[in-house]
């Protein structure tokens, strides 16, 4: 057996022995890699993206080193694949723009499944978070599809993250009312919603003093869950109540004078 042939034997032997490693390397990072996920707070959605950067990542350098035992030039090789790479990102900007903010969205969470957010002119509840798009549904039960990457820019409004909120309403009366009498009909009106917290207390002040009428501020707590219910009670009761108790609620008017 010459030397020649004794050479390529052992290169044969070296690099199905540096595979054989290899693939036992990967598998063991892998591994390692998917257990450190589970154990981290990220979104579930986060997982499989980076096992399968990882798994690239491993695989290049693998095949790397294999054509560096062969004594193959890897140098025109990891030019060609740089410059791949940069003409692959330059067409896939947009799409690699929404990875990263979905990536940003499921790292960061400023909202999550079931969250009613108010996002890039959009109200709706959140129905799914992907790498590329986030989708919502909204109360009318449509599902509108969002880039990523336009979330990730624009101002987030997260309804559902604190579990109480304020609801606000304004109610206007005559100037000939009486500001006291109405304010005790609006706190009533509070008092009787199961809903509304009594701490904080019902706040009743007067907002301003408009053409027509005195506008009044109520500002009430309650659970989250609970706003819209005790919004449209607030507005339908306290209505009612001004009826029963003769407090007028005036229309738009204009006093004209004629001088002779």
């Amino acid at each position: 057996m010459d030397e020649k042939t004794i050479e390529l034997l052992q290169q044969g032997i070296s690099v199905v022995i540096l595979l054989a490693v290899g693939l036992i390397l990967i598998k063991i990072i892998l591994h390692l890699t998917k257990k450190a996920l589970v154990r981290s707070v990220l979104d579930g959605a986060v997982y499989q993206f980076v096992l399968n950067s990882v798994r690239i990542v491993l695989w290049v350098v693998l095949i790397v080193a294999l054509l560096t035992q062969l004594k193959v030039p890897t140098a025109p090789l990891v030019t060609v694949l740089g410059a791949c790479g940069a003409a692959v990102a330059l067409a896939l900007k947009d799409s690699l723009g929404n990875i990263a903010g979905g990536l940003l969205i499921l790292v960061n969470q400023p909202f999550k499944k079931g969250d009613m957010i108010d996002a890039a002119g959009i109200t709706g509840v959140v129905e799914r978070i992907d790498l590329f798009v986030t989708t919502l549904k909204t109360f009318d039960n449509k599902v509108i599809t969002v880039p990523n990457g336009m979330l990730n820019t624009s101002v987030i409004v997260n309804y559902s993250t604190e579990p109480m909120r304020r609801v606000d309403c304004t109610f206007g009366i005559s100037y000939d009312a009486d500001i006291a009498k109405a304010k005790d009909v609006i706190l009533a009106v509070a008092e009787s919603n199961s809903d509304i917290y009594k701490e904080p207390a019902p706040f009743i002040g007067v907002a301003s003093h408009l053409d027509s009428a005195v506008s009044l501020d109520l500002k009430v707590w309650c659970n989250t869950q609970a706003y819209y219910d005790v919004k449209y009670y607030l507005e339908e009761q306290v209505k009612l109540a001004f009826d029963e108790a003769n407090i007028s609620i005036p229309y738009p008017q204009m006093d004209v004078h004629v001088v002779k």
